[in-house]
């Protein structure tokens, strides 16, 4: 998976872009990024998929200097996290941990 942060000039913004690889789109038809942005609303973030490749895709702004804690949800029922996220946190379901990015 990939994160790409591009950090605006004249905004308190950082659009960031989150990838789910084509390796794992290719086994999906859906995906969706969830997390504290979208107040883990599964609906509120549907991610493209690329017909190039079958990667899924969806860039973000938020906002600067803060954490947020995020999973991609796969077919409305698989969560995974992503590997190149700053760092992982465990949650409250045992065996669990969530993404995170600081921007």
């Amino acid at each position: 998976m990939a994160i790409r942060k591009k950090y605006l000039k004249t905004k308190d913004l950082c659009k960031v872009t989150f990838n789910v690889p084509p390796e794992l789109g290719k086994k999906f038809e859906e995906a969706c990024l969830v997390g504290d942005f979208n107040n883990w609303d599964i609906h509120a973030t549907p991610m493209k998929k690329l017909k190039k490749d079958k990667s899924f895709t969806v860039t973000m702004s938020l906002l600067k200097g803060k954490e947020y804690e995020f999973r991609y949800l796969l077919d409305g029922e698989t969560w995974i996290n992503d590997k190149e996220a700053d760092k992982h946190v465990p949650t409250y379901y045992p065996d669990a941990e969530n993404s995170v990015i600081s921007v």
